[in-house]
């Protein structure tokens, strides 16, 4: 029986019940979960924002939970230059991606070296950013 190694990447910012329900159901599908999580400069580069909770607390708080067996830094944005020094068997990502260019072009790199994307839905009415525009809006009443 071949071992399921699972990646479930996120930056993991002001941690919420979706990031739970994300590591929750990717651990149900694999044998060792790995949490990928994703730098600080990295955030900057690809969503053009520092997260609120600095990369050693988020990576602190994803290895505190009992679903992950491992937390990594993701600091590089190529997902195939991670799967070769992590090596899973299984890529799990939001729904958001699913039948898009992006998503098609993932599943595509990863179909040559073996990895099997599965994706998860999003928990609705619960997200990261609403937790940051509910903080600015707070922001915002106190000046």
């Amino acid at each position: 029986m071949t071992l399921r190694i699972g990646y479930a990447a996120g930056a993991f910012d002001l941690f919420h019940v979706g990031h739970l329900n994300i590591l929750r159901r990717a651990r149900s599908e694999c044998d060792r979960l790995i949490a990928g999580v994703v730098s600080d400069e990295m955030l900057l580069l690809t969503k053009g924002a520092l997260p609120v909770i600095p990369l050693e607390e988020r990576l602190d708080i994803v290895r505190s939970v009992r679903f992950v067996d491992e937390a990594v830094a993701e600091v590089v944005p190529d997902k195939l230059e991670t799967w070769r020094s992590v090596r899973f068997t299984h890529f799990f990502k939001g729904d958001d991606w699913q039948g898009t260019e992006k998503g098609l072009a993932l599943e595509h790199s990863f179909a040559a070296v073996g990895v099997t994307v599965v994706y998860f839905p999003y928990t609705d009415g619960t997200s990261s950013t609403q937790l940051r525009q509910a903080l600015d809006t707070l922001n915002r009443v106190e000046r």
